[in-house]
C-alpha cells in the first residue's frame, strides 16, 4: 500500500494532489497551514507578513458572515484547520449557541499572545535580537 503522506513532496499544479497533501499531513505539519496575516501595525513592528494563530490572540474577521467582528481565539483545531473565536456565535435551530469554525486565512491578527517564551523568541530572532 502506498503511503498517504510523503515528506519529500514538494509541489504540484494539480489541485487534487494539493488537497491530498493537506488532508493527509500529520499534525506537526498542519500547524504551518494555520497562518494568518498580521495587522499593519504588527507588520511594521515585527517585519513579518503573517504568523501562526494561537489561543489568546486577538483577531479580526475580514471575510465571511462575521466580517468586521473582533474577538480572542478560544480554541485552535489542527485536524479541521479552523479556529474558534470568543464572542462569535451561531444559533442552532433548537436555540443553542455554537462557535462556528473559521479558517485562519479569513482573519487578521490584531494582537499577539506573547505568554509563550518560544513564540517571543521567534519574533525577536526575526527582529535581530532586540
Amino acid at each position: 500500500m502506498k503511503k498517504l503522506f510523503s515528506s519529500r513532496w514538494v509541489r504540484s499544479k494539480k489541485p487534487s494532489k494539493q488537497r491530498k497533501y493537506r488532508i493527509n499531513a500529520p499534525l506537526h505539519i498542519r500547524r504551518r497551514f494555520l497562518n494568518s496575516h498580521l495587522s499593519k501595525e504588527l507588520k511594521q513592528k515585527y517585519k513579518r507578513r503573517s504568523f501562526p494563530v494561537r489561543k489568546g490572540d486577538t483577531v479580526k474577521v475580514v471575510v465571511g458572515d462575521f466580517k468586521k467582528k473582533i474577538g480572542k481565539i478560544s480554541r485552535v483545531n489542527l485536524r479541521k484547520s479552523v479556529v474558534y473565536i470568543e464572542g462569535i456565535e451561531r444559533m442552532k435551530r433548537d436555540g443553542t449557541k455554537v462557535l462556528p469554525g473559521i479558517n485562519p486565512s479569513n482573519l487578521v491578527i490584531q494582537e499577539l499572545n506573547l505568554d509563550d517564551k518560544l513564540r517571543r523568541k521567534a519574533l525577536e530572532s526575526k527582529l535581530g535580537g532586540k
